[in-house]
C-alpha cells in the first residue's frame, strides 16, 4: 500500500523539486526519486534500518517500501531491534523504551502508519509550495510524520539541512521565498537569540517538549510569527494541535485535536488516544495500553471546551505528603522570575521524613542564589509545593530528541549527594 501511494504521488508530479540536500545543493525531482526507487536493489536482510538524518534515510525507506521489508528508523547510534520475523501486516517499527530500559518498539500497519500524515495535512494545512524545512531527527516519530511521510505520501518537498545550527538555519532558508518549519522549543529559543529566524516561514511548529508561552510571545512580538504547538506521541503520532494565529496565554493549552482523533480522560486523569492513526501494538512483547486502536498515554491532561490542557506526566507526579505535585505547575512558576533561562522539577525520597517526596529544582541562571529564588516562589507557591533544594547551573541541554531528561537529571542528582 505506502509504495503504491508513493508511485501515486510521484507520478503525479514528475517534473516538481521533491528533495533537496542544502549541504551541497543537490535536488531530485519526484520523478528522478521515483527512478532510483523503482530499481533500488533487494534488501539482503528481512529488515530495513534507515540510519542517521541525510538524504540516504528517505531511499532507505522508500528500498524497504519497495521490497515489502518491515522498516525500522533509527537515529546514527541506534541499535537493530530483535531478530525475529515481524507479523506480516505489521510494515513500520518506532523505537521507544520500556518501563524495563530494554528497547521496545511500537508496530503499524500500512494504513495505520499512513493515517497520520494524513491528519496532520489536513490539521496544519502542509502544502507542496511551502516545502518543509528538516532540522529535526529523520528517524525519531516527530521528524518521520512531520517531514519524511509528508514527502512520500502527499508530495511535500523536504529540504534536509545536514545541522539546526542558526548558521545552517540562516543558509538553508535563504533562497526559499516560502516554507515550513517543524522544531522544538530548544531550537526555537537558540534561532530566537541568535535572530537567525527567516520571515520566510510561513508555518512554524513546535513540538517534541512543551513550548513555554513566554518563548511563544517573544517570537511573535520580534518577527510577527505564531509557533504552533504539537503534541503527539510515538504510539499514534499527531494528538492535538494549537492552530491559533495569536500567542497562547497558558503553555497547558496544547490545542485541540487533531482530525480523525478522538481523545477521553481516564479516571486517572490520563489521556486515551483513539483513531485510526493508533499502532497496532508494542513488539515483541505487547502491553494493555496500546491495542485495539486504542492508546492510554501516561499524561495528565484535562478537557475544557474542546481544548486539550497538558498538565504533566503521570509518572513524574511528586508525592508530599500524600499529595500530588506536578512538576510542569512549580516550573511555570519559576519561569516567572525574569532571570531565570530554564529549570526542572523533579522529586527526590526524603532523608528525614519517613514517607513522601522532597521538591528539587534545577534553575539554569547566571545571576540568582538560592535564597533569592527561595524568595520568589515563596510568594507565589504554597509552601507544599516549594523546592527544597535548589540547583544553579549554566545550562539544562535537552537531549536529541529535544527534551529535557527529567530522570536523567534526577539520577545525576541523586549519585552527587551519594
Amino acid at each position: 500500500m505506502l509504495y503504491e501511494r508513493w508511485r501515486e504521488v510521484a507520478s503525479a508530479r514528475m517534473r516538481d523539486r521533491a528533495l533537496v540536500n542544502a549541504a551541497t545543493g543537490d535536488s531530485w525531482t519526484f520523478g528522478a526519486m521515483l527512478a532510483l526507487s523503482d530499481s533500488a536493489a533487494l534488501p539482503e536482510a528481512p529488515w530495513v534500518f534507515p540510519r542517521g538524518n541525510g538524504i540516504p534515510f528517505i531511499f532507505e525507506v522508500l528500498r524497504g517500501w519497495r521490497h515489502d521489508r518491515p522498516v525500522c528508523p533509527l537515529e546514527q547510534e541506534g541499535i537493530a531491534p530483535y531478530p525475529d520475523s515481524a507479523p506480516a501486516d505489521l510494515v513500520h517499527f518506532k523505537t521507544t523504551s520500556a518501563t524495563t530500559g530494554r528497547a521496545r518498539h511500537v508496530a503499524f500497519t500500512a494504513m495505520q502508519l499512513a493515517a497520520d500524515p494524513a491528519n496532520l495535512v489536513a490539521t496544519m494545512g502542509l502544502r507542496p509550495d511551502w516545502p518543509n524545512l528538516g532540522l529535526i531527527s529523520l528517524a525519531h516519530s516527530y521528524g518521520f510524520s512531520s517531514l519524511v511521510l509528508p514527502l512520500l505520501l502527499h508530495g511535500i518537498p523536504l529540504i534536509v539541512s545536514p545541522s539546526a545550527l542558526p548558521e545552517a538555519l540562516r543558509q538553508t532558508a535563504a533562497n526559499e521565498p516560502s516554507v515550513t518549519l517543524p522544531a522544538v522549543p530548544a531550537l526555537w529559543r537558540s534561532w530566537h537569540d541568535a535572530g537567525v529566524i527567516p520571515s520566510s516561514i510561513r508555518l512554524a511548529i513546535s513540538a517534541g517538549a512543551p513550548l513555554p508561552s513566554a518563548l511563544e510571545h517573544e517570537v511573535f512580538e520580534a518577527r510577527g510569527l505564531k509557533i504552533h504547538n504539537f503534541y503527539g506521541a510515538s504510539e499514534c503520532g499527531g494528538i492535538a494541535y494549537d492552530a491559533s494565529e495569536l500567542p497562547r496565554r497558558d503553555s497547558t493549552w496544547v490545542g485541540t485535536p487533531v482530525a480523525n482523533v478522538q481523545l477521553h480522560v481516564a479516571t486517572s486523569g490520563c489521556l486515551i488516544v483513539r483513531g485510526a492513526n493508533v499502532a497496532s501494538r508494542y513488539w515483541p512483547t505487547s502491553d494493555p495500553a496500546l491495542a485495539e486502536g486504542t492508546f492510554m498515554t501516561a499524561d495528565a491532561v484535562e478537557i475544557r471546551d474542546g481544548v486539550v490542557h497538558l498538565r504533566g506526566r503521570h509518572t513524574d507526579l511528586i508525592n508530599v505528603a500524600g499529595r500530588k505535585a506536578i512538576p510542569e505547575d512549580i516550573e511555570r512558576a519559576i519561569l516567572r522570575h525574569p532571570g531565570v533561562r530554564q529549570c526542572l522539577v523533579f522529586g527526590v525520597p526524603r532523608i528525614v521524613v519517613e514517607h513522601g517526596d522532597s521538591i528539587v529544582a534545577v534553575v539554569e541562571s547566571t545571576n540568582l542564589t538560592r535564597e533569592a529564588l527561595q524568595q520568589f516562589v515563596a510568594s507565589i507557591l504554597p509552601a507544599w509545593q516549594q523546592p527544597r533544594d535548589w540547583w544553579l547551573v549554566d545550562a539544562i541541554p535537552t537531549n536529541p530528541r529535544g527534551k529535557h531528561a527529567r530522570r536523567e537529571w534526577r539520577d545525576s542528582y541523586l549519585q552527587s549527594r551519594a
